[in-house]
C-alpha cells in the first residue's frame, strides 16, 4: 500500500554542505518489499539509498537497508553515516557512550557521534589478499596507465568488492582518465600522497564498471579498506585526512583515526533535504 513516509536526504563527508556525496534516506520502511527497495533506489538515481527499520538484535538503536541503484549492498560507508545523521535527525538520540549501533546485513557497527562529525568502526575485510596478476594487467589498462606505475595493490573487500590500487603521488591519481567501456564489473580505488606539508595527506579515487558506469564521489567503504591496508603496510600513519572527489567538483574529505586496532572513519554529514515520500 502507497503511503506517506518521512525522506530525508544528507550530504556526507564534506564540512560544506553539497560538495560531498548524497544519499537518500526513507525513514520507517517495515512494510517495504526488497522489489519496492529496489525499484525506489534505482529511480533516486544516487549512489546508494538506505531504508530504515526498527532493529532486530537488541543491542542496535536501528537497522539499515543498503541498496545501489542495481543491488543490495551488505554494507557501505557513506550511507551508514548519512543514514545516522537521519536517524539523529528524525528523533534518535545517543546515549552517554556516544555511539550509536547500526543493524545491517554485515553486522553490528558502532557509529561513533562527536560534535559535528560522525565515524563508523570499520568492519572486518571478507577478501583482503594480494590481486592476481592478470587482474592487475587489466586494471592498469583501464585506468589507462603503464603496470609498473601501480606500486601495490590489494583485495579489500568489505562488502563493495574493492581493489586498492597504490599510485606514487596525489597528482598521478588526479591524472587518472579511465576507458568507462572497459570497466566491466571492476570496483577499483586508488590512491596516492600528497606532499608533505599538504592539507590531506591523501588523494581517493572510485571507479565503477557494472550496469552504471561513474566515479563515486566520496566512498566510505573503500577509504576503511584502504586505510587497513596501508596501515598494515606501513604506508599511512594511524590519524590522517583523505582527500576524494576532487576531479567532479566535490570536496570530500575522510578522517582516519585507527585507536586500539578499530578503524575509525568519519566526516561531517549534513541534512540538506527533509520532507516526504509516496512509497
Amino acid at each position: 500500500m502507497v503511503m506517506s513516509r518521512r525522506y530525508s536526504e544528507v550530504d556526507v563527508f564534506s564540512a560544506t554542505a553539497y560538495r560531498g556525496n548524497a544519499l537518500a534516506v526513507v525513514h520507517d520502511a517495515e512494510d517495504l518489499s526488497t522489489a519496492e527497495m529496489q525499484q525506489f533506489a534505482n529511480w533516486t538515481n544516487l549512489a546508494e539509498t538506505t531504508f530504515l527499520l526498527a532493529p532486530t538484535d537488541s543491542r542496535a538503536d536501528y537497522r539499515v537497508r543498503i541498496f545501489t541503484a542495481s543491488e543490495e549492498l551488505p554494507f557501505a560507508g557513506h550511507p551508514t553515516l548519512g543514514s545516522a545523521r537521519a536517524w539523529l535527525g528524525s528523533g534518535g538520540t545517543v546515549g552517554a557512550s556516544g555511539v550509536i549501533m547500526q543493524e545491517c546485513e554485515a553486522g553490528l557497527v558502532p557509529v561513533r557521534v562527536r560534535a559535528d562529525r560522525l565515524a563508523f568502526a570499520a568492519p572486518p575485510l571478507t577478501r583482503y589478499e594480494a590481486i592476481e596478476e592478470s587482474r592487475l594487467q587489466q586494471v592498469a589498462s583501464v585506468l589507462g596507465i603503464e603496470r609498473e606505475h601501480i606500486l601495490d595493490s590489494s583485495w579489500i573487500v568489505n562488502g563493495p568488492r574493492w581493489m586498492g590500487i597504490r599510485l606514487a603521488s596525489a597528482q598521478e591519481v588526479l591524472a587518472l582518465r579511465p576507458d568507462p567501456t572497459r570497466l566491466d564489473d571492476l570496483e577499483i580505488g586508488v590512491v596516492g600522497p600528497h606532499a608533505p606539508g599538504a592539507e590531506v595527506q591523501f588523494e581517493v579515487r572510485a571507479f565503477f564498471g557494472g550496469d552504471a558506469v561513474w566515479e563515486d564521489p566520496v566512498t566510505g567503504s573503500l577509504n576503511a579498506g584502504l586505510a587497513r591496508w596501508m596501515s598494515d603496510t606501513q604506508v599511512a600513519p594511524s590519524n590522517y585526512v583523505a582527500a576524494q572527489g576532487t576531479v567532479l567538483g566535490r570536496e570530500g574529505r575522510v578522517h582516519i583515526d585507527i585507536e586500539d586496532a578499530t578503524i575509525w572513519v568519519g566526516g561531517e554529514a549534513t541534512l540538506c533535504i527533509e520532507g516526504t515520500v509516496q512509497l
